[in-house]
């Protein structure tokens, strides 16, 4: 496999868990704004440079979003103790509390209509795959 291929399949595995969460304020959120949030959840405690680099986004675009994600109550800032300049992000306490608690979003349904039926063999391997890859890729918290 190579770098491009690799980069449609994980934008298609993006579609597919999109479609698998339940409808809700998630799916309201631009692209840009989702990756932030995601971001921030996953490398709490990162200064807006270090979102803006991992992102690619513009650090105007970030920290408008970081405010308005702060402003909702979704993020926490505060300053970095060891550079007074920098501002430091985090998920609010009510996010975290969220991702401890949050329902299931199952991704059978969605993986049967990707293989395009409902082989029960080729869901259980794909189900399979997609484990171990987050498994050993994946930061859990």
């Amino acid at each position: 496999m190579d770098g491009f291929v690799l980069y449609l399949l994980g934008r298609r595995l993006m579609k597919l868990g999109e479609d698998a969460i339940p409808e809700g304020g998630f799916h309201g959120l631009p692209a840009s704004a989702r990756a932030i949030l995601f971001d921030v959840i996953e490398h709490p405690g990162s200064s807006i440079g270090d979102i803006t680099e991992r992102t690619g986004f513009l650090q105007s675009q970030v920290s408008g979003a970081v405010a308005r994600f702060r402003a909702e109550g979704v993020l926490e800032t505060t300053v970095d103790p060891a550079d007074r300049r920098r501002t430091l992000v985090l998920p609010s306490a009510n996010i975290r509390e969220w991702g401890r608690s949050r329902p299931v979003a199952p991704i059978e349904d969605v993986i049967d209509r990707a293989l395009g039926g409902d082989d029960v063999e080729a869901r259980a391997e794909v189900l399979a795959m997609l484990d171990g890859l987050a498994r050993r890729l994946c930061v859990r918290s």
